[in-house]
């Protein structure tokens, strides 16, 4: 039998774990492996976690938006969190699945600021690696393979008791394997914003420290000394949105995952995200996520 040893070289990382606007910050919620018969077809999913797919064999698809992927044997798949995408597939089919979490408390998402390839060739220590994440951590397998069932706060808090109660090394080995994965992905990432355009990181941080007030354009120019037109125009340059659309995106994300771990009713949860009118909020949250925060709120189980 081949030996293959393993060796984590922590160096091309520290610039990204140590540096706080790019630190990479995850929690294992899911990790296992599947085979479908043409069973792996879910619609319109739109998770707070992000999750990575290796292929093994068969044939199945990931739609996101409106481009169509084909999954390849040898193949690994990102999904960030909150991008709306399908599953879809018509064969045998057979794959290693992982869900993480990022630290919410993060500056920033690591996913605003790279935009990451969709597909990366795998190798034979990324498949030794995802291997020995899945023998480590048995008890995080899905049961059920419906997003639905499994994306709602009864699976992350006992994902999230799972974590606290891991010894510290376990839990120091999941991470390094999931950081190492996302490097693999960050190796072929897109800077979304230059690196000569410090003002517009300065924004980005701002809204993520200050995403539970009110935050105004005029904030945001006054923040980096420049007028709100030269604002809304330098920010949909390299956002390819304007800064309220980025804001409101950034509130609604939030209000769904503090639905997920907290008790708040409606109004206070508006309140907390520095909404003076829970009516906007109620439009709001419809309007980005489909249907009404009462009724999102319903879908997860207590």
């Amino acid at each position: 039998m081949k030996t293959i040893y393993i060796v984590l070289y922590y160096a091309p990382l520290r610039m990204i774990i140590n540096n706080e606007k790019n630190k990479l910050d995850f929690t294992l919620l899911n990790v296992g492996y599947a085979e479908h018969r043409a069973d792996w077809n879910f619609k319109d999913i739109k998770s707070p976690f992000a999750r990575i797919h290796y292929v093994c064999e068969g044939e199945a698809s990931i739609i996101l938006q409106d481009e169509v992927i084909k999954l390849r044997p040898g193949h690994l798949y990102l999904t960030p969190a909150y991008v709306q995408h399908s599953y879809a597939c018509s064969a045998k089919f057979s794959l290693y699945y992982i869900h993480i979490y990022e630290n919410p408390e993060l500056r920033s998402s690591i996913f605003d600021r790279y935009a990451f390839p969709k597909e990366i060739k795998s190798d034979p220590l990324l498949e030794t690696l995802i291997q020995h994440l899945y023998g480590i951590n048995p008890e995080r397998e899905l049961t059920i393979y419906d997003p639905k069932s499994y994306d709602n706060s009864t699976e992350l808090m006992k994902n999230m008791a799972l974590q606290t109660a891991f010894p510290f090394a376990r839990a120091s080995e999941n991470q390094a394997i999931i950081h190492l994965l996302m490097s693999r992905f960050l190796a072929e990432a897109v800077n979304k914003i230059p690196h000569g355009e410090k003002r517009l990181l300065r924004v980005l941080d701002y809204i993520d420290e200050n995403i539970h007030q009110p935050i105004s354009i005029e904030q945001l120019a006054n923040l980096i000394f420049i007028s709100k037109d030269h604002l809304i125009r330098l920010f949909k340059k390299q956002m390819n949105t304007t800064p309220v659309l980025y804001i409101n995106q950034k509130k609604i994300e939030k209000a769904q995952l503090m639905m997920l771990v907290d008790e708040d009713n409606i109004q206070q949860l508006s309140f907390k995200l520095g909404f003076e009118n829970i009516s906007y909020f109620n439009r709001l949250f419809k309007k980005i996520t489909g249907e009404t925060p009462m009724a999102y709120k319903r879908r997860i189980p207590r």
